[in-house]
Formats: structure tokens, C-alpha cells, sequence
């Protein structure tokens, strides 16, 4: 293809929405399926579009988990709370790091011999669910356990002087390394039930970046899909209306359910975005030296 000239350069860099051509949208997607699939003489003869946007939009929640790349990412420094509040459309976490002055990212694990459990503030409990002075139960989002966990840094910090039986029992280090404990980049613990975040006080003013999966159907905008899973987005689609239509001969129904597992793989190979000369890097470092 030869030069643009400039007119033409402008009107093809016009706008900011650089990088979305490798994007179709969910709407997109529906349509081209009512086309192909739907109709006489066609796989299926007959479906309502509201079905087949129900179908699309499980299509793309699944496929969001796994297949497709739904990661995003929130950045914040952590204030002396030590709390982070989960995103509205988080699903899962991939990572939490957080980042030093050079801009590096070190990553934090999650703490699994601590809580923050519900904390019931007033007397003792009666049969009725109510205190046994006849007040009601109250209770508090945060609780002692959560209070003496942040405020007790001897299983993270770097600057202990080993001297004591403070550092070595709590991290398991006297009799070897335990791996979910041999690191002091900090830790955390998600409290599903309030929806928070809770780090440990070697975190306190970091700046920590939040990983998390979400299931893509949190705007219209984010309703789009990769073009190169829209095949597995189409047989997921046909799958899932077939299988779930009346009289639909049995070896229809798994023909398309092979269909669509193969295309889910080859959509996750496709989105692996893994690069011969990029791999080859990397095992060059290897102790077998790889000729390339």
C-alpha cells in the first residue's frame, strides 16, 4: 500500500479510539448470527432475538473469565485504614501489587491465618437472637482480630533484628522456608462481605495496583468482543439455543458443543498473544542454549 497524503492520513487518524478496530460489538455480533444462523434451510429455523441476546451475553460472561482478556486494573495509595474498597464489577482477583519509586511492581500475597469476622458488641447472646439483657445484637464491620492485624507488622517488616521469637515462629522460617510466607513485599485479605480489601501495615501509603477480572457487562462499551474469539462467541451462541430447544436430535446438540470447545481453544491460543522471538528470549536464559 502506497503513502497517505495528508488528507487522507487525517481523516484515517481522526477521533481517539485507537486500538478498537481489534474489537467487534456484542450488538455486532447478534446480528451477524440472526444472519447466518437463523432462517429456512438454516441449523436453527427459528429464534427470538431477545433469545439470542441472552445467549450472547452469557456467551460473553463465560468467555470473560477465561478466554478473553477482561482484566482490568485500579491503582490507589493505601491510606492508614488499610482498606481498599473491591470495584463494583469485580469478579475475582488476578494479582495485587504494588509499585516502588522506579515504578517496578512487586507482588502481595494473600494471608490465610487471619479474618475479619463479625463482631457482636453487646452481651451475651440469648435464645431469641437478642442480648440476654433484652437489648438486640449490634455489631461492627471491624472487628479485634482484623484491629490486631494491622496494627502488628513483626510478619512482614525487613528491618527485624531476628534476636527475638517474634519473626522466625510467625513466618515459619526456623525449621526452613515456607514459600506463602519467604517474602516481605506485604500482604492482604479480601473480606467478601464487606467488599474491602484489607492489607497489612508494611503496605501503608504504597501505591498498590489491583488486577481483577470482570465479566464484561458492566457498560454498553465494554460489551464488545476480540475478533479473534468472534467464531467461539457464534458456536457458544448456537450451542446454547440449541440445546435447549425441544425435539433437537441428541448428536445435533454434542456436534455443536465439539464445535464450540474447539473454538473456545482456538480462541485462547489466538489471545495467548505468544510471540516466537519474544519465547525464544526468555530461553535463552535458560541453562540450555536455544539456537535461533
Amino acid at each position: 500500500m502506497g503513502l497517505l497524503d495528508n488528507q487522507t492520513q487525517h481523516a484515517y487518524y481522526a477521533g481517539s479510539s485507537f486500538g478498537t478496530y481489534q474489537f467487534t460489538s456484542l450488538e455486532h455480533i447478534i446480528n451477524q448470527f440472526i444472519i447466518a444462523y437463523i432462517g429456512e434451510e438454516k441449523i436453527i429455523n427459528k429464534a427470538k432475538r431477545m433469545d439470542v441476546a441472552f445467549h450472547a451475553q452469557r456467551a460473553l460472561q463465560e468467555l470473560s473469565f477465561d478466554t478473553f482478556k477482561s482484566t482490568k486494573s485500579q491503582e490507589i495509595e493505601v491510606p492508614a485504614s488499610l482498606q481498599m474498597l473491591l470495584p463494583q464489577d469485580y469478579v475475582n482477583y488476578v494479582k495485587l501489587t504494588y509499585s516502588d519509586s522506579a515504578g517496578i511492581e512487586h507482588v502481595l500475597y494473600p494471608t490465610i491465618k487471619t479474618s475479619n469476622p463479625l463482631d457482636i458488641t453487646s452481651g451475651s447472646v440469648g435464645d431469641s437472637g437478642y442480648a440476654t439483657d433484652g437489648t438486640s445484637l449490634t455489631t461492627d464491620n471491624s472487628s479485634s482480630t482484623w484491629e490486631n492485624y494491622k496494627a502488628n507488622d513483626s510478619s512482614t517488616t525487613t528491618d527485624d533484628d531476628y534476636e527475638d521469637d517474634t519473626y522466625w515462629p510467625s513466618e515459619g522460617r526456623r525449621y526452613g522456608l515456607d514459600p506463602q510466607h519467604s517474602q516481605v513485599n506485604g500482604s492482604f485479605y479480601i473480606d467478601e462481605l464487606t467488599g474491602k480489601i484489607h492489607f497489612g501495615s508494611s503496605v501503608s501509603g504504597k501505591t498498590v495496583i489491583l488486577k481483577y477480572i470482570s465479566d464484561s457487562l458492566g457498560t454498553d462499551a465494554e460489551m464488545q468482543v476480540h475478533k479473534f474469539a468472534e467464531e467461539a462467541m457464534y458456536k457458544y451462541i448456537a450451542h446454547a439455543i440449541i440445546a435447549t430447544k425441544k425435539d433437537v436430535p441428541e448428536y445435533l446438540v454434542n456436534r455443536f458443543k465439539k464445535e464450540k470447545r474447539a473454538a473456545i481453544r482456538t480462541a485462547k491460543l489466538r489471545l495467548s498473544n505468544i510471540k516466537i522471538e519474544e519465547l525464544t528470549q526468555v530461553l535463552r536464559g535458560k541453562s540450555k542454549h536455544i539456537k535461533h
